[in-house]
């Protein structure tokens, strides 16, 4: 029958024979392509697929190489993925075992230069309103850098020229490799614990985007916004700018930059102290003599060359204020005393007691002392005190006679 001359075999040994050809013929290849579906495993191997405008392909990148990584995947995003075509026999499909991701027409460090600069923008760390001052004359200043560097060098021969005998830490760390983000940003969480320092210089010396690499690592850059002491930046050359920059509260050029702005010359304010001492020594020099001129003047015055004149002037003003109002009070208790008598004069004319001294009498009941004005005020029998000049008299009333005119 036809196609008995045809090979016989089971699934696993078709798939056995098409993995062998495919990963024979493609061993390590270049493909381009869109990055979509991604997902990411627990285990921190990225699965993926790659596609262009009529196919698709699935990738997997295992987490040896996904860690190698210095930007982020996200869907969307064009890349050139160098491996290997593998075939997945339990499902029967092909695959793209990536080995290394570079996006295309961006190298990887710059697009992860971009992605963390749009990250930590929009949370603010490169606002100014959070940047710090620096201290004008600092205590003490740290330095975070490589010991075996020419920057650190730079710094020292500076520092200590412009102004002698000023107290550096150095804090070792490396600026360069797969340690120099972890230590950098260890070292400025502790530095706040040295004694007397008050501002920070951290950075290196210039080199490839490479080189530079751990300054802008998201570790590095959350340290400086998170440090206690106020940090400046000084990272490779006038043309390097680096995340570190844009996050610390100020960056300098170069570490030479760095060094000259952390701390003034010590002569030249040494100079203007000397100037200000002079200026202010001249000045209470002048204010001196114009003060003393201006007591030769008042010297020259009446009232300070004859001082107690006007002090007997004024007691003479206030004896004589003192005699007049004591005449002014003469008179006027004189002119009482004279209104007094006369009001005296009437009140006695008034009094019943005048009345009764022309011979007059003034009868009262007893008891109760209600004054007798009319006959209808007594019966018989009634107990009467009689007022006169000299006393009274007490009688008991034996009759009563009304007048009949009335």
């Amino acid at each position: 029958m036809p196609g008995n001359d045809l090979p016989k075999l089971t699934v696993s040994q078709l798939s056995d024979c098409l993995r062998e050809i495919v990963e024979m013929a493609f061993p390590r290849v270049i493909v381009t392509g869109e990055i979509s579906g991604l997902t990411r495993a627990s285990s921190g191997h990225v699965y993926f697929t790659l596609k262009d405008e009529a196919s698709q392909i699935k990738a997997v990148m295992w987490r040896s190489s996904a860690i190698k990584l210095k930007f982020d995947l996200r869907d969307g995003l064009a890349v050139e993925a160098i491996g290997g075509v593998e075939v997945y026999a339990p499902r029967g499909q092909y695959q793209l075992m990536v080995e290394r991701l570079t996006p295309q027409g961006i190298g990887p460090l710059e697009l992860a230069f971009r992605q963390l600069h749009a990250k930590l923008a929009a949370e603010g760390l490169f606002d100014v309103a959070r940047k710090r001052p620096l201290p004008r004359f600092p205590k003490r200043i740290a330095v975070i850098t490589s010991p075996a560097g020419a920057a650190v060098h730079d710094i020292l021969q500076i520092l200590l020229r412009r102004w002698p005998g000023v107290n550096v830490v150095v804090v070792p760390v490396p600026v360069q490799g797969s340690e120099a983000a972890p230590k950098i940003a260890a070292a400025l969480g502790m530095v706040h614990r040295l004694p007397d320092v008050d501002v920070v210089i951290c950075g290196r010396g210039g080199g490839s985007l490479e080189d530079l690499w751990a300054f802008n690592e998201e570790l590095v850059a959350r340290a400086i916004a998170q440090c206690r002491i106020p940090v400046i930046s000084a990272v490779g050359h006038e043309t390097d700018v680096t995340i570190a920059d844009l996050v610390a509260d100020q960056r300098a050029l170069t570490p030479s930059e760095a060094a000259e702005r952390v701390i003034p010359v010590k002569a030249e304010w040494v100079q203007h102290l000397d100037q200000l001492r002079d200026r202010l020594c001249s000045s209470l020099v002048g204010l001196t003599n114009s003060r003393r001129k201006e007591l030769e003047q008042l010297k020259k015055r009446r009232a300070l060359a004859k001082p107690l004149e006007q002090i007997h002037r004024f007691s003479r003003e206030l004896d004589d204020l003192e005699a007049r109002l004591k005449q002014g009070w003469k008179r006027k208790l004189a002119s009482l005393s004279a209104e007094l008598e006369s009001a005296g004069r009437a009140l006695q004319a008034l009094s019943p007691l005048a009345v009764l001294e022309r011979g007059f009498s003034i009868s009262k009941r007893v008891p109760g002392g209600d004054l007798i004005q009319s006959v209808n005020q007594v019966q018989v029998g009634d107990r009467l005190a009689t007022l006169v000049a000299d006393g009274q008299i007490l009688s008991q009333v034996l009759q009563v006679d009304a007048d009949d005119d009335q």
